[in-house]
């Protein structure tokens, strides 16, 4: 469990389906706007499940309605996050703030120097939300069989 109130570790079988509609919701505007096309649509409710038994799901409201969640991998430099979505009725109030805060928290903890994550080229709107939150940009990649960049990495250190 955090310390943030009103985040929750994914940890029920209720969260799976519903976080995978979340998913799918959060992220329909991607839709033909991205290439190559999310990774998201070889994505599972079982998938999801087998993510959350190995690394941490932090989750904002109800098992069978969230607002936001967030996948945090360890990384040996950092923590990085991955499929931060917020659902678009409960956007602009701080709730993907407050699970990056969250997910910061468990970085510290485990003696973590830095956040990494990774947002696609053509979402503008991600690269200023996430520098609005502390994020640099450290490099840009290309998907396999790609040679352009299609990928931002971001990082935000952690003072001691």
């Amino acid at each position: 469990m955090t310390d943030a109130p009103g985040i929750r570790r994914a940890a029920d079988p209720a969260d799976w389906a519903a976080l995978h509609r979340l998913l799918h919701r959060c992220f329909a505007g991607m839709e033909g706007r991205i290439d190559p096309p999310s990774s998201l649509h070889r994505l599972t409710p079982q998938d999801i499940a087998a993510t959350a038994a190995r690394e941490t799901v932090l989750v904002i409201g109800p098992d069978a309605a969230p607002h936001a969640c967030l996948f945090c991998t360890w990384q040996p430099d950092a923590l990085y996050l991955g499929k931060l979505a917020v659902d678009p009725a409960r956007r602009g109030r701080g709730l993907a703030r407050a699970l990056i805060d969250a997910a910061e928290a468990i970085a510290r903890a485990e003696g973590l120097p830095r956040l990494r994550l990774q947002t696609r080229v053509e979402l503008t709107e991600n690269h200023a939300t996430f520098t609005a939150l502390g994020f640099s940009e450290t490099g840009r990649t290309a998907h396999e069989g790609f040679d352009r960049p299609t990928s931002i990495n971001f990082e935000r250190a952690l003072t001691p």
